[in-house]
């Protein structure tokens, strides 16, 4: 019986492959663009619009989250008169529109809490519910020592991993 060996530098060359078919790069030109308008690491962007939607437009949640990005309507029209955006909140499916509303949270959202972590875990659960956790499970007012919602909790967890292979992968 002959047994063949794949070489290590193939079998990376296909696990590299197989990771890009699931955590791909889509919508490049409108990320790259608005990433750097708002300052934000691109790879970021891609990790949370592949944890949020898996890159499909059309997508809304349970609790009314639109597009790419999953921004609610609510978060889109406040957005929209905090930063005076003249964005169509009614068209959050389109993804130029939901890429910016999203980007534009992000980074009202870095500028309020700095550390990424907390930064997701406020994308999911909300500022509000963030403020409150940090007073209750934080040893330095930033980093959440704790996260009491499961869901917000794993969903932190797939931002941030994925984040770091969109690094490793395509930098």
């Amino acid at each position: 019986m002959v047994i063949f060996r794949v070489p290590a530098v193939v079998s990376l060359l296909l696990l590299s492959s197989y990771i890009k078919k699931k955590l791909p790069i889509k919508y490049q030109e409108i990320v790259e663009a608005t990433s750097q308008k708002y300052n934000l690491d691109k790879y970021f962007i891609y990790a949370v619009i592949s944890t949020e939607s898996s890159f499909r437009e059309n997508v809304e949640s349970h609790a009314g989250a639109k597009g790419l990005m999953q921004v609610l309507p609510g978060t889109a029209v406040w957005l929209n008169k905090k930063y005076s955006l003249n964005l169509d909140t009614e068209n959050l499916f389109d993804p130029k529109t939901n890429i910016e509303f999203g980007c534009c949270y992000l980074s009202f959202l870095i500028q309020s809490f700095e550390n990424l972590e907390t930064v997701c875990a406020a994308y999911n659960a909300g500022p509000g519910n963030v403020d409150e956790w940090l007073t209750k499970y934080s040893s330095d007012g930033k980093t959440l020592d704790k996260i009491p919602y499961k869901e917000t909790e794993k969903y932190v967890k797939r931002v941030m991993t994925r984040y770091e292979i969109y690094k490793d992968l395509y930098n």
